[in-house]
């Protein structure tokens, strides 16, 4: 399989992004599968024209968007995105959409079908602490991640598989930020390739509690 992992710039006056961090350092190829990697911009509507140019470009046949969730603890497998944009600050160009849908004739909401449980389980083994998360929230994450699983599902591209990965800060985002959680680079680098090793589709998804509340 070809796999299209994607990570966005920094954001939110960070001077870092975890997210594209990880996603630089992964190699070509991981068991088998070629990997080609793409940044995304923090921008509304962008990051959309930007991801399928490197859909149309890569021809990938699954797609992994990767972003920050500062906060966080854990790898948090997204299992649902929504259609609204309801952005708490503005995206990197100004822009602060407050209760637009994504798309006004796409559906109310559309689920991964990657194997989330079966990838949490994975990452767990590994000794990568991972949860499912049911909210991907309403910025520019859960923007992009809607509007992928918008064009898989209207067929309107053809990709086969999509979903979307959070990861937390890493150390040096939260020096100044008492009690916040972090996870090394290296480690949410070894996850991703732990996602994309267990991204084998054609097995389902196991059933078991995995989820929680944020």
């Amino acid at each position: 399989m070809k796999f299209l992992i994607t990570g966005f710039d920094p954001f939110g006056g960070e001077s870092v992004n975890p997210a594209w961090q990880a996603v630089q350092q992964l190699p070509k190829t991981i068991a088998g599968h070629s990997v080609c990697t793409l940044m995304i911009p923090t921008v509304f509507h962008k990051s959309i024209e930007v991801l399928m140019h490197g859909i149309a470009q890569h021809q990938p046949d699954a797609v992994l968007c990767v972003g920050q969730a500062g906060g966080r603890s854990d790898m948090t497998l997204e299992r649902i995105a929504i259609n609204i944009d309801d952005a708490r600050i503005p995206d990197n160009e100004g822009n602060q959409p407050i209760d637009i849908p994504i798309y006004e004739q796409g559906e109310n909401a559309y689920f991964s079908n990657l194997p989330i449980k079966r990838i949490v389980s994975a990452l767990k083994e590994q000794g990568i602490p991972a949860s499912v998360s049911n909210t991907a929230g309403t910025f520019v994450c859960n923007h992009l991640l809607y509007a992928l699983l918008h064009h898989i599902n209207k067929k309107l591209i053809n990709v086969q598989y999509g979903g979307f990965v959070h990861v937390p800060y890493i150390p040096e985002q939260v020096v100044n930020k008492p009690n916040t959680p972090s996870l090394e680079i290296s480690r949410i680098t070894k996850a991703l390739q732990c996602i994309i090793e267990t991204m084998d589709i054609s097995v389902e998804d196991i059933t078991v509690s995995a989820g929680k509340e944020f």
